[in-house]
């Protein structure tokens, strides 16, 4: 028997999604946005980063420098360029060939949490 055969390999961690405590940024109201309404909140950067972390960081990377198991998030349009396929990927995950390579997230991060992630990704901006 193979020295490996017999463990489980939790490379990715506990991939069940976790919450992410918003308080202190304003609600954004019920209707789904198109725009960041957090851009430039530090607050919102550190509320995302931590959110990033406990959800994003397993496939794309820790600081959203990404490993190769999911795009590399430094290099997605900034700011208004990028919001509205940012949100739309995030609530409604992403499926190719019938495979799930992103799950959707609507339902079980709120729409601050989201946009929040967004203001964190928008200050580990790498592209032009």
């Amino acid at each position: 028997m193979s020295l490996f055969g017999a463990q489980r390999v939790f490379a990715h961690g506990d991939v069940t999604p976790q919450p992410v405590d918003t308080t202190g940024l304003p609600p954004v109201g019920p209707d789904w946005l198109e725009k960041n309404p957090y851009r430039g909140n530090e607050l919102a950067t550190k509320i995302g980063a931590s959110g990033f972390n406990q959800n994003c960081a397993r496939c794309h990377g820790i600081e959203a420098e990404s490993g190769g198991i999911a795009p590399d998030l430094r290099y997605l349009d900034k700011g208004e360029d990028g919001d509205a396929w940012f949100i739309n990927r995030i609530r409604h995950g992403y499926t190719q060939n019938g495979i799930t390579k992103m799950p959707a997230f609507e339902g079980t991060l709120s729409q601050e949490a989201m946009w929040a992630i967004r203001t964190y990704l928008d200050s580990r901006y790498q592209g032009n």
